[in-house]
C-alpha cells in the first residue's frame, strides 16, 4: 500500500474528563479531497488545531510523509508543508489582495519583515503573489482592499494566502461557512480546479459540497471516528445515518 501523506494514529487530547479527541486514526492520501464531518461539537476543530500544532495532544502520533511532526511547533510543519484555512479569516484589512499574498509569499521565502515595503515593490515576489491569486479566482481583484471585499470574496483570499506557502497538505476548517449560495457554488468551483494540486482534508457542515468534492469522508462523533469510506458507502453506513445523517428509528 502507497504511504499515506498523512497518518494520525491513537491520536488523544483530553480537557478534564472531556474527551475531544479519542484515540483518531486517520490517513489522508496525497493528491486527495479527505472531507471530516460530523455534528457540532465533535471535536473536528480541535482534530485540525492539534494537526497544525496549535494544540498540542496527550497520546498517539501525527506522520507527515513518513517524518513524526507531532511534537513540532507549528513554523516546522508549515516548512514541511502544512497550511490552513480557518472559519474567522486572519488577513490584513487596510491593504489590498496582492499585498496580503506577496507579504506571505515573502514570509515562505523567508524574507525579512522589518521592510513591509518590499512586499510592495519587489515585482517578482508580486508576480508569484498574482498566480495564487489567480488560482484562487481573485486575479482581476487584486488591487482591492480587503475591507472592500465580500465575506466569499475574503475566503477566497484566505486560499490565495495558504497557496503562497506552497503546501502539500492544506487544512481546511468549513470554508462554507457564513457563504450565500452562490458563493458557495464558487467555491467548490475553485476548490475543484485545485484538484490534484494540493491535497485537501476538508472540514464542512454543507453535505452538498462534501458530497460534490470528496474522494473519501471520515465521519468524527464525540472525538471518535466511527467510519471512512466513499460518499456512496458514508451515505449507506447504518453507523453514520444514525449518528450524524439524523435517520434511523426515535
Amino acid at each position: 500500500m502507497t504511504q499515506p501523506l498523512l497518518s494520525v494514529r491513537n491520536l488523544q487530547k483530553c480537557f478534564g474528563g472531556l474527551v475531544a479527541t479519542d484515540k483518531v486514526d486517520l490517513d489522508v492520501v496525497e493528491g486527495e479531497v479527505h472531507a471530516l464531518i460530523g455534528p457540532n461539537g465533535a471535536g473536528k476543530t480541535t482534530l485540525i488545531t492539534q494537526l497544525f500544532g496549535e494544540l498540542s495532544h496527550d497520546e498517539g502520533e501525527i506522520r507527515l510523509d513518513g517524518e513524526d511532526i507531532g511534537r513540532l511547533p507549528t513554523p516546522q510543519r508549515v516548512r514541511r508543508g502544512l497550511a490552513r484555512t480557518f472559519q474567522i479569516t486572519h488577513l490584513l484589512p487596510d491593504y489590498t489582495m496582492l499585498d496580503n499574498v506577496a507579504l506571505a509569499v515573502q514570509a515562505h521565502e523567508g524574507h525579512s519583515f522589518h521592510f513591509f515595503a518590499n512586499a510592495r515593490r519587489d515585482e517578482a515576489l508580486r508576480a508569484r503573489a498574482r498566480q495564487h491569486l489567480a488560482a484562487a479566482g481573485l486575479a482581476a481583484r487584486a488591487e482591492v482592499r480587503v475591507a472592500d471585499l465580500s465575506h466569499g470574496e475574503q475566503k477566497q483570499l484566505e486560499f490565495a494566502v495558504a497557496l503562497a506557502c506552497e503546501p502539500r497538505l492544506l487544512l481546511l476548517d468549513e470554508p462554507m461557512a457564513g457563504l450565500g449560495h452562490a458563493e458557495s457554488e464558487q467555491m467548490v468551483a475553485m476548490l475543484r480546479a485545485l484538484k490534484g494540486r494540493v491535497t485537501l482534508l476538508l472540514v464542512e457542515h454543507d453535505m452538498d459540497a462534501v458530497f460534490a468534492l470528496a474522494d473519501r469522508i471520515s465521519v468524527l462523533v464525540y472525538g471518535r471516528v466511527i467510519a471512512t469510506g466513499t460518499a456512496a458507502e458514508i451515505r449507506d453506513n447504518p453507523d453514520v445515518r444514525i449518528a450524524y445523517l439524523g435517520e434511523g428509528d426515535a
